[in-house]
């Protein structure tokens, strides 16, 4: 039995369908008067209800045009779509021709059907009509300027260009996969330079789950179905440190999704490490640690490469410990975190200093300062000069907390570094963090602790 494109698409990222849910949309539905007013004016809400009635599904309607469930139910409760973008992707995900939705390229009235020489026609016609108030905008801006006796009126660019999508290749082929990698790779790197960034990474994620509905062998559809189930991974984390939960756990479950259905226990595992912190952040450990044992209970089934096994399964302990510590169980933490160190030895400087940075959070959370104030030494000598500026400076920030609160006398000085070079990221989880170490300023006595309390304030109420 073959599957057409949008079939796929929902089946791959959004589980097996219903026998019910009859795919892709009929596209008879558009051709009603009712559906074209609907349509004409955009009611995204109005052409959700339409489709549901013919017997798809909110959650296959949300796989079709990728969006969560909960952003499909407030568009259906009356949540309007401006964005050219997303109605083009909706109008793509569910089969109807642009131009019933005033989304084709020309100024003229929707036009009926699905294309044909009239369509090739008015193409031509708008491309030539777009060329020419380029070319009359770029002059206009020069002449007015520098055009000596220049006297008429600058023509102004047009300011609703839409985009196009990028072409789809015809069959998947290893360049695109390795593509994909690179592209994943230099989003993780430039988001742990700054932090934040989930609307430009959400945005590129969902446009890369189209690769799905191109024909491809198996090998490279699974090793496709890893990639994207990693860039989800990436974009739940950016949400993550946007603030943006309830998007980072849309994210974190599509790369879950994923991830089972390439059978990749060690994407899940990991996915579900990044998905812990969460819960744990927000003050609900007991989750966090249901995350964790999940992923060890996913790594149980993983045999074939025991390297990466390690890694991952000494990272879920540690995170443990971590969870431990936050709570003041101070034997189950230091347990966890001797796992993590027997079962899995680091010679790579970047995991040595992530481990002491866990290592040094445990430590502060029981009280041991001098345990701590080493380790976390040791992750900020591991991070100086790094690109992971954002990683960098959550451990200036621990640092600076146990300098503080041991009343070193350069506590300080570390502090205000570490609040000043959280005011250049754009990562809110980070803002966050400072709460402790305000906490600790606000706690000593002089004038000049208090004032930074005051600036530390101002930074983490910034929202970015």
């Amino acid at each position: 039995m073959s599957y057409s494109h949008a079939e796929k698409l929902a089946r791959s990222a959004a589980g097996p369908v219903p026998a019910a849910c009859p795919l892709p949309v009929d596209p008879r539905l558009y051709d009603s008067p009712e559906m074209r007013a609907i349509l004409g004016e955009r009611d995204i809400g109005g052409l959700f209800r339409a489709v549901k009635a013919t017997g798809v599904s909110y959650r296959t309607i949300a796989a079709l045009v990728g969006m969560s469930q909960s952003e499909v139910s407030e568009i259906i409760s009356g949540r309007r779509v401006h964005s050219y973008d997303v109605l083009v992707r909706i109008a793509e995900g569910l089969g109807i021709p642009r131009e019933l939705m005033g989304l084709a390229y020309t100024d003229g009235p929707p036009r009926s059907g699905y294309g044909g020489d009239d369509g090739a026609a008015a193409s031509e016609v708008d491309e030539a009509m777009q060329r020419r108030t380029f070319v009359t905008g770029a002059a206009g801006i020069v002449l007015s300027t520098w055009g000596a006796g220049y006297a008429g009126d600058r023509v102004p660019f047009p300011t609703d260009v839409p985009s196009v999508p990028t072409p789809l290749p015809t069959k998947l082929s290893a360049s695109d996969v390795a593509a994909l990698e690179t592209l994943i790779a230099r989003t993780r790197s430039f988001a742990r330079a700054w932090g934040g960034q989930a609307d430009t990474v959400r945005e590129t994620v969902n446009r890369s789950m189209r690769l799905l509905t191109v024909p491809a062998s198996e090998s490279l559809r699974r090793r496709l179905k890893i990639a994207l189930s990693e860039f989800h991974m990436v974009a739940g984390w950016c949400c993550f440190d946007s603030g943006a939960d309830d998007a980072a756990r849309y994210h974190y479950s599509r790369s879950m999704e994923l991830a089972r259905a390439a059978d990749d226990a060690y994407s899940l595992a990991y996915t579900l490490r990044l998905a812990s912190s969460l819960p744990g952040e927000r003050g609900y450990p007991d989750d966090a640690l249901t995350l964790l044992r999940l992923g060890q209970l996913a790594l149980d089934t993983a045999t074939n490469d025991a390297r990466q096994g390690a890694f991952i399964a000494g990272w879920l302990r540690a995170e443990a410990g971590f969870e431990f510590s936050r709570m003041g169980r101070a034997t189950e933490a230091r347990r966890e975190m001797a796992a993590a160190r027997n079962g899995w030895e680091s010679s790579d400087p970047d995991e040595i200093a992530d481990v002491n940075a866990t290592l040094a959070e445990i430590e502060l959370n029981l009280g041991r300062l001098d345990a701590a104030e080493s380790a976390a030494q040791t992750a900020v000598r591991g991070w100086k000069g790094h690109p992971d500026r954002r990683r960098s400076v959550l451990d200036d920030i621990t640092f600076a907390t146990i300098h503080v609160r041991a009343g070193e006398p350069d506590g300080l000085q570390l502090a205000h570094g570490a609040v000043t070079a959280v005011a250049h990221l754009r990562s809110q989880r980070a803002r966050d963090r400072l709460t402790p170490l305000i906490t600790t300023l606000e706690s000593r006595p002089s004038s000049d602790h208090r004032e930074l309390a005051r600036m530390a304030r101002k930074v983490a109420s910034i929202r970015v």
